[in-house]
């Protein structure tokens, strides 16, 4: 009897056309002996639909073909469930797929996501929100808004709206952030709640960041000029200014002056003044390139 494996794709991540990927896929689950299922999501019930499929066919993979949000949705979907979580990158954003080395050819993803062994990360939960990969406050949150309100999609889309982000910045938001540390209040650009390390940019933004260890950092990036600004949302992170904080820790409680924009995960939340966060550990089985361990 043949295993059954769940490929979910958003057709619609990245703006590229998926059926030469499925079809990679389907020629590589035949090659395996597996049985494949194919769900398209829709934004309409996709969790639930992704639940009763793996409650018809209890699959011990889910194969991802999307970007950070689609990962994230099906990570939320399976979360009291033993599945391992197969990615391969196609969406807009695919920072998780940085942060774990994938590679950029498609047939050495299909052989990780579909055979190699995972690691169980952490997620990080924001007032209720969960966020598998980087959250943050401020400067880079606008430029996701700017990018979904835009027509332009890829990276010529966030390229276009990092300059138009820049053009329009307004002033710095006042934080206040407390914890198991000394309270902290300062002016701020961008705070980022970081469970990883990396943008999907390739950008290091939080070189402490493991996925794995039970927490998380703050990476408070204050009164910068728009020069650093710059290369911070275009992938060049110059880690050693004065005026970036960072802060491991397993809570914090965030608040800031006016509303400011947020986002999770490359999804656009509207604008807080308020976060509640803390870390979840092991929430989620993600297969990763040469793993110690070997399952199916």
């Amino acid at each position: 009897m043949k295993n059954n494996v769940i490929l979910v794709v958003n057709p619609i991540s990245g703006d590229v056309d998926k059926s030469d990927l499925i079809d990679e896929v389907a020629f590589f689950a035949e090659k395996e002996n597996l049985n494949l299922v194919i769900y398209n999501t829709s934004g309409v019930s996709d969790s639930d639909n992704i639940k009763a499929l793996y409650a018809t066919y209890a699959p011990k993979r889910i194969i991802v073909a999307g970007g950070d949000g689609t990962i994230k949705m099906v990570a939320e979907a399976m979360e009291t469930l033993d599945v391992i979580i197969g990615i391969l990158p196609v969406g807009s954003a695919n920072g998780l797929a940085v942060d774990l080395n994938l590679p950029s050819g498609i047939s050495e993803n299909l052989e990780i996501a579909f055979q190699n062994g995972y690691m169980e990360i952490d997620m990080v939960s924001i007032n209720g929100k969960k966020s598998i990969h980087l959250s943050d406050l401020g400067i880079n949150a606008e430029m996701i808004k700017n990018y979904e309100n835009s027509s332009i999609r890829g990276k010529w889309g966030y390229a276009l709206q990092t300059v138009n982000t820049l053009i329009d910045l307004e002033d710095p938001f006042i934080a206040t952030i407390t914890g198991d540390f000394p309270t902290i209040e300062c002016e701020a650009r961008m705070i980022v709640i970081a469970n990883s390390q990396k943008y999907g940019t390739g950008v290091s933004i939080n070189p402490n960041g493991i996925m794995d260890d039970g927490k998380f950092e703050l990476v408070i990036l204050k009164n910068m000029d728009l020069v650093v600004l710059g290369k911070i949302i275009t992938g060049n992170m110059p880690i050693d200014v004065n005026d970036v904080e960072i802060i491991s820790t397993d809570k914090a409680f965030i608040t800031t002056n006016i509303p400011v924009s947020f986002q999770i995960d490359g999804e656009y939340c509207g604008t807080e003044t308020k976060l509640i966060i803390e870390i979840l550990p092991k929430q989620m089985k993600v297969a990763i390139p040469n793993p110690p361990i070997q399952i199916i």
